[in-house]
């Protein structure tokens, strides 16, 4: 039997409508993704989230009932994106909240003190190194002879004897870009700028524009960190090295999996590549772009120089390299380096001709974002023992110093960004960020994303941590996760498990119970486990204690909302003492940073990615032991966690 076409019109709230043809062969969330509207599907759409929800306004579909979806909520229309099928024309209503990664979700903000002193932080490091302003970037200003008869160099020669004369530079080339505003400009003025870029020794000069002198004209850049969930930007003055604005959004490739390996699958679709890219550059740098520009009252071909920071399968998939080699043994990318690359050859909105650098990779799963980070944490300059975590969709370790630096990768899971948890979000507007819970009455206090009285939505992962510890910490739930106290807010599941009432229906914002379950306890304890697992064996590996480490530095998409506390009492980080933890905010960005103002920190950069050994875990043999035996809370060794 033949596919059969029908009509599909997706009814966007907050939106305009998206009418689409769709076959009887494809599911919602598929035709959703070819259509471009976006539909929240953390797994990727095999079915075990239950983010996609939608609702059959009109029509018929063909599929099984989805386990997330109750009888009530069926019989309201609510189905799954990923398990149903057209069977006639649709009409389907798309919720704001599964589109709120993308354009409320909650990232890096510099206003803010802590993120604020860490960015200092970073600018004063690059200061003290000698690593400011070596960007090799310039401007010169030339008082040009108007062409005669007699004087009939062309224009290009006439600028490249201007430059020589001042600057005694024999070697200058032109862009493409500059040659083609030549002609006009010089013709509007002849005294201009020019915007020079300094290559390789530094005895050759590239133009790179053409300005006329009377334009107020500052060299900007862009330092660009792609995460999984999120990307970051930030509108960089080359000349001052003074950040000038920011902007943040969602990873638009979250339709495709809110994890890498999902995106990896996407990409080995027919054009899956290409729809990746598209959603990485088209649907949210670009965006971003305009944004920063337009914020900062200046035009797009202004900005000669960009520096992106990003996990390995971020920039294959940027670059539209296929990735499809790092999931499968032995696990090796196309790449760990780059030469430097051209924003026209990456499809970036700005001036064409401006370099963009990647920060290098050391392994298939720990990318530039950690090489970027370590240089930001500066741990690899220390002569103490450094632990450097970055927690977000992945999360990434390196422990070391001077004498040496090993890093890993640990397959948390997307527990820590809401995924595989039946009541867990994203850091949008009506997450619970924090909660303390009263040991006597086990009545919770929320702390909520967004505005005053702004009602709880689910749980994100600083505040599945505090649940869980503070249910830990006050005898509701056992070593294992399972529920051994009774009370108003502890109910039955339709599967004969327990949960926790974290909300009550008349307090939440889509007026039902968001309740904890067993089931996401577990899942979340696997993804604590495997941190702690990863830890424990980096330090078997070189003979340590854990009492060795001096610092643990926590950077990444969760890490500055995390109590340490919390995080030590369920077996998530080592039980040393809190002064011993420090915030340092997005490093991955702060690191993209120090790239973009200096040549040195971006070679300092790819000498840490050279010193880092990159530790396989899959293949270490004692790790499956580690990771089992902190599968519990907060570990079957007691004495790991015994009082101090």
């Amino acid at each position: 039997m033949g596919n059969t076409e029908y009509r599909i019109n997706f009814k966007v709230e907050g939106g305009d409508p998206v009418l689409v043809t769709g076959l009887s062969n494809e599911s919602a969330l598929d035709i959703a993704k070819r259509a471009g509207v976006v539909i929240d599907a953390p797994c990727g759409g095999n079915g075990t989230c239950g983010k996609c929800r939608i609702k059959l306004l009109s029509g018929d579909v063909s599929g099984e009932k989805s386990a997330h979806i109750t009888d009530e909520d069926t019989a309201e229309g609510w189905r799954l994106a990923c398990s149903i099928k057209p069977a006639s024309d649709l009409e389907l209503f798309l919720p704001a909240a599964a589109q709120a990664f993308q354009s409320r979700i909650r990232v890096t903000d510099f206003s803010g003190s802590r993120e604020k002193a860490a960015f200092d932080a970073m600018r004063a490091t690059l200061k003290e190194l000698g690593f400011d302003g070596d960007h090799g970037l310039e401007k010169v200003a030339l008082e040009l002879s108007e062409p005669t008869l007699e004087d009939a160099m062309a224009d290009r020669e006439r600028v490249e004897k201007a430059i020589f004369d001042k600057l005694l530079t024999a070697h200058v080339a032109f862009s493409l870009q500059s040659l083609r505003r030549l002609p006009q400009t010089l013709r509007d003025t002849w005294n201009v700028i020019c915007v020079l870029r300094r290559e390789r020794d530094g005895s050759e000069l590239t133009v790179l524009d053409v300005l006329p002198a009377s334009k107020d004209c500052p060299l900007y850049g862009l330092a660009i960190d792609i995460g999984t969930t999120t990307v970051s930007m930030l509108l960089v003055n080359l000349e001052t090295g003074e950040p000038v604005t920011a902007a943040s959004g969602g990873n638009a490739q979250i339709r495709y999996g809110a994890d890498v390996i999902n995106r990896i699958i996407e990409s080995t679709k027919p054009g899956g590549i290409q729809r990746l890219r598209n959603a990485i550059v088209n649907e949210c740098l670009a965006p971003l772009i305009r944004r920063l520009c337009i914020g900062a009252g200046i035009e797009p071909e202004q900005i000669y120089r960009a520096a992106i920071a990003g996990n390995t399968t971020m920039t294959h998939l940027v670059m539209g390299v296929p990735g499809e080699f790092i999931r499968l043994e032995p696990y090796i990318p196309a790449f760990f380096k780059t030469n430097e690359l051209s924003a026209l050859s990456l499809g970036l909105p700005i001036n064409p001709d401006a370099g963009v650098l990647l920060a290098p990779s050391v392994g298939s799963y720990v990318g530039g974002d950690i090489t970027a980070g370590v240089f930001a944490s500066m741990i690899y300059d220390k002569d103490t023992m450094s632990l450097f975590v970055d927690l977000g969709t992945n999360g990434e370790l390196v422990f070391g110093g001077k004498e040496f630096l090993m890093s890993c990768a640990c397959s948390a899971g997307p527990a820590f960004e809401g995924g595989e948890i039946s009541c867990g979000m994203r850091a949008t507007n009506g997450a619970v960020e924090a909660c303390t819970i009263d040991k006597d009455t086990m009545e919770p206090k929320l702390s909520i994303i967004g505005e005053a009285g702004e009602k709880p939505a689910g749980l994100c992962g600083s505040g599945l941590i505090d649940i869980i510890g503070e249910l830990f910490r006050c005898g509701v739930i056992n070593a294992k996760g399972k529920f051994s106290a009774e009370g108003k807010r502890i109910v039955k599941d339709d599967y004969g498990g327990h949960g926790y009432i974290v909300a009550f229906a008349e307090d939440s914002a889509d007026g039902k119970d968001i309740v904890l379950s067993e089931s996401d306890i577990d899942n979340f304890i696997r993804a604590k486990g495997a941190i702690f697992s990863a830890i424990r064996t980096m330090l078997a590996i070189v003979d340590m204690p854990q009492e060795a480490i001096d610092d643990v530095y926590v950077a990444g998409g969760i890490g500055s909302g995390i109590d340490i506390e919390h995080a030590i009492l369920i077996g998530m980080f080592p039980n040393l003492p809190t002064e011993k933890y420090h915030y340092i905010g997005n490093t991955s960005l702060s690191g993209a940073y120090g790239m973009l103002v200096s040549a040195k920190a971006a070679h300092q950069v790819s000498i840490c990615a050279d010193a880092m050994t990159y530790l396989e875990l899959s293949s270490h043999p004692s790790y499956m032991d580690e990771f089992v035996a902190a599968c519990f809370l907060p570990h079957t060794d007691a004495s790991l966690f015994a009082p101090q």
